[in-house]
């Protein structure tokens, strides 16, 4: 047998592997941001968007409301000279009874545009939502029908509903109750109150309509996990329907107490602010002071001071209706 040759060089003995490419070094999450590097005019788009609506409520909010604080330091008859008044405007209507008293009717008001409608609204989509209805879709439109029709022809079906000879008196007569019968809108006691029954009639049906989708928002396994628990009608309500229903409380809440504080049209038309100064509201007040006596300062402080309360009472409710679950509200 030969001998094997040996290899002759060192490069021989010894080959290395062809060399691979180096990995490339991997990119970090954080590093990477596709959408604002392909988003280079999103800020101006934004900008072109909003600028319209900017624009609308700019015209025919923020700048009323900045004449309007305008006027509140002056007074003024709506025509010829004005003359620089101060806080005048604003101390009377902590002076004058009529004016002061006028938001007490508001607040007597909400009871009937805020509290009672949520309450009636909840118990009747906790029913049509948890009990099975035949022809819910027309009871749903039924129930809803009063928050489309005008508020000025409410009023006027109202009025002739509470008329000493119209049907409220005729069917207390019927049932034999006829010493409760009386002019409803010309009593010191019942008028304010017959004004807000009309209010809790009108601010039922957009709740229902509101909470009955919250309700079928929430999951059916909480429903079942609190029947399992043995828990009744009563207490899953308030378990498990009550809290789904927060956001939708807030919105509610909100719109209603506004409409409260601002209703104008019903008192108009049923009352006139009677009897006496009974029912006279806020908004009403504006509208006489300015067009009917021709102190549009004062009237202007009233606006200024109404549209205060209102931002200020929506904020403590959205603030209330969002604590609830950590968010809070700028």
């Amino acid at each position: 047998m030969s001998a094997l040759k040996a290899p002759t060089s060192r490069s021989d003995q010894r080959r290395p592997f062809p060399s691979l490419p180096a990995p490339k070094a991997a990119k970090k999450p954080g590093n990477a941001r596709p959408y604002q590097q392909k988003r280079h005019g999103g800020g101006i788009e934004a900008v072109a968007y909003v600028t319209p609506a900017l624009g609308l409520y700019g015209a025919f909010v923020i700048l009323p409301f900045g004449y309007a604080l305008f006027l509140s330091f002056f007074n003024w008859g709506g025509a010829g000279p004005m003359s620089f008044a101060g806080l005048a405007n604003y101390q009377a209507i902590l002076n004058e009874p009529e004016l002061a008293s006028s938001f007490i009717h508001a607040a007597i008001l909400v009871i009937f545009f805020a509290l009672v409608p949520v309450v009636v609204a909840l118990g009747l989509s906790a029913i049509m939502t948890r009990s099975a209805i035949k022809g819910l879709t027309f009871y749903r439109t039924v129930l809803f029908l009063p928050q489309v029709i005008p508020l000025v022809a409410v009023a006027v079906v109202w009025e002739w509903i509470y008329a000493p000879s119209g049907p409220l008196n005729a069917i207390l007569r019927g049932i034999g109750a006829g010493g409760l019968a009386q002019a409803w809108l010309g009593s010191f006691t019942w008028a304010l109150p017959a004004v807000g029954v009309i209010g809790s009639w009108i601010g039922y049906g957009f709740a229902m309509v509101l909470f009955m989708a919250g309700i079928e928002k929430i999951p059916q396994s909480l429903y079942d996990a609190a029947r399992i628990d043995g828990a009744g009608p009563v207490r899953e309500f308030l378990a498990v329907t009550l809290p789904g229903l927060r956001n939708e409380l807030t919105v509610v809440s909100v719109l209603n107490v506004t409409g409260a504080l601002t209703t104008f049209d019903v008192v108009y038309v049923m009352t006139d602010g009677g009897p006496g100064t009974s029912t006279v509201v806020p908004a009403y007040d504006v509208y006489n002071l300015a067009f009917i006596d021709f102190r549009v300062g004062t009237a202007a402080a009233m606006g200024v001071v109404l549209a205060l309360a209102v931002f200020v009472i929506a904020l403590v409710i959205m603030r209330i209706g969002h604590s609830e679950d950590g968010r809070h509200v700028a």
